[in-house]
């Protein structure tokens, strides 16, 4: 296992002065230690191209080799601006790549991370992006990232370091995000579940979301057919469920987080311009990452109203409490019209949250098998 805080001690000595991604769970040390420590020189992005965006344009300022940090999931979102923008075809942009390698072959994870795990490798080469697969231990990592941030700078073009999972040690995240509720988002969405309709329809995103959906569902002995649970594809629930809300007459109700909508807010005009009065969008905003390790997201900044109502949302509404949650819910306007909610919720969720028992081609056929 690798010190944290060496290997960024390390990164910096290398020049490598400016860190821009997603966050990622088998990034999550490293990522927290750059939130920390990075103030002016860190950007989260909005998704991984973005971020390749990000490193372009440092770059072109300054000459210098930046890193890109995302999971392996994330790079179908990377490889348009690999390809297009950063090739030494094309600009020949250098930048290092740390990639968080889930699904890697031979190691157990979740069924959204296997076919990704196993062409990870195959999509660098492909891309002809010169790779290492990080050692356990510091000086030969140090020894491969060096090789790699001299090939980049040599060559003009992106390298990349792929990290297994327990690859750096634990990190004490000093989190400073401040919230404007106390209510939990497994509360909230406890609360969405008991006053919906037996027939209502509920999409909701990767992570803890999904996972604390499932349980919920178990605990109030409801039946999981009418579930769709995003396990991949972050960014992409609503557009599944507004298609889904366009051919069927059910209430469809998608329950979306902040950084999952900041990853392809364009997706939200398109919601609200083309869904029926049966769609009703709900962004759970803890203005943070948090299924990935509580990295801050810019959600603080955004007046979601505003934004709701700009795209074309015929009702809007924010909350912060259990109460004005169950009062929306309940309310004529929530029913009757295509409806934009954010409820303010903190960040946190059980030490003991499980995951579907069910897999993700069982949950489709039990949900199509009620259409």
């Amino acid at each position: 296992m690798i010190d944290t805080i060496k290997f960024y001690e390390f990164l910096k000595s290398q020049d490598v002065n400016f860190f821009t991604g997603v966050p990622d769970s088998l990034l999550k040390q490293i990522c927290s230690c750059i939130s920390d420590k990075e103030s002016d020189n860190h950007i989260i992005a909005a998704n991984e191209g973005n971020a390749v965006g990000l490193a372009t344009g440092y770059h072109l300022a300054t000459g210098k080799v930046p890193l890109v940090y995302l999971q392996n999931s994330g790079l179908g979102n990377t490889v348009n601006p690999l390809i297009s923008l950063a090739s030494d075809t094309v600009y020949s942009i250098p930048m290092l790549l740390m990639i968080g390698w889930r699904g890697e072959p031979g190691v157990k994870d979740e069924p959204q991370h296997i076919n990704q795990g196993a062409v990870t490798e195959e999509l660098l080469k492909t891309m002809d992006v010169n790779y290492e697969v990080l050692s356990f231990d510091l000086e030969e990592a140090i020894d491969q990232t060096k090789k790699l941030l001299e090939l980049a700078t040599i060559n003009n073009k992106p390298t990349a370091i792929l990290i297994r999972k327990d690859t750096f040690s634990n990190y004490s995240f000093k989190n400073n995000t401040q919230y404007e509720s106390t209510i939990t988002r497994e509360t909230v969405l406890e609360v969405i579940l008991k006053n919906s309709s037996e027939k209502a329809y509920i999409f909701s995103t990767t992570g803890k979301t999904s996972r604390e959906v499932f349980e919920l569902r178990e605990k109030l002995k409801q039946s999981h057919n009418r579930d769709f649970l995003t396990v991949g594809s972050m960014g992409h629930t609503s557009s599944i469920a507004l298609a889904f809300s366009k051919y069927n007459s059910s209430n469809v109700i998608c329950i979306d987080g902040d950084g999952a909508l900041l990853m392809h807010m364009g997706s939200l005009p398109i919601n609200s311009q083309y869904s029926n009065t049966n769609f009703k969008y709900i962004l759970i905003n803890n203005y943070a990452h948090e299924s990935v390790g509580g990295q801050k997201t810019i959600a603080n900044k955004i007046d979601f109203l505003k934004l709701f109502d700009s795209v074309g949302f015929k009702y809007v509404k924010s909350v912060s409490s259990l109460e004005e949650l169950t009062d929306v819910l309940q309310s004529k306007e929530f029913k009757d019209n295509n409806f934009a909610l954010e409820v303010l919720v903190k960040l946190g969720s059980r030490s003991d949250l499980g995951r579907p028992t069910i897999s993700p081609q069982q949950g489709k056929k039990n949900l199509m098998g009620t259409v």
